[in-house]
């Protein structure tokens, strides 16, 4: 609620937040028929409030960002594209892993990876999408604070993103699966 209360700009912040909104639903609705593992909820939850900071402040000028480690510019969206890989990627490997669609590791990590950059570049494309349709009002849903390779470094935050979660949490990950689902999967 604290983000929607007298954001920078009413129509960005609702661009920012609606992916939260719909998460939130489908969440919801699936809960009872595909529960996920508690740190898959853990961490979508730390993404949409990663969105709703973003989407209050607008992501060029949300404070402590300015100036970090010496950048000319806002790196705010680059955390947000770091948790548009590394969320979408555990999401990804929890439901190829629990509905058996792929055998391996290797597999499973390469269409884990792919999920997760689609995603990303989907993002982008919603992005220009709506930068077209809105015209110069797109300028804060953009945020590309006049660097010509934003979208190419968001995607590829995202990727960093991506093999850091199947890095640092796919042990972990295993186990809450089987917790979840039994011993039977993975």
């Amino acid at each position: 609620m604290w983000s929607g209360i007298n954001p920078k700009d009413q129509i960005t912040w609702f661009l920012e937040v609606l992916p939260a909104l719909i998460g939130a639903a489908v969440l919801a609705a699936t809960y009872r028929s595909f529960a996920l593992t508690p740190v898959l909820y853990l961490l979508i939850l730390m993404h949409c409030v990663i969105l709703m900071i973003g989407g209050h402040y607008t992501y060029a000028e949300v404070p402590f960002f300015d100036g970090l480690f010496g950048a000319e510019r806002n790196n705010y969206d680059k955390l947000g594209h770091f948790f548009q890989g590394f969320v979408p990627a555990l999401i990804a490997r929890e439901v190829l892993i629990r509905k058996c669609v792929v055998n391996g590791r290797g597999w499973l990590n390469l269409f884990v990876i792919c999920v997760a950059l689609s995603f990303s570049a989907f993002y982008e494309l919603i992005e220009w999408w709506i930068a077209v349709i809105s015209g110069a009002g797109a300028k804060a849903f953009l945020g590309t604070q006049g660097y010509i390779w934003d979208t190419q470094s968001d995607m590829a935050f995202a990727l960093v993103g991506a093999m850091s979660s199947l890095v640092l949490l796919s042990r972990y990950h295993d186990r809450q699966i089987r917790i979840v689902t039994g011993p039977s999967t993975r």
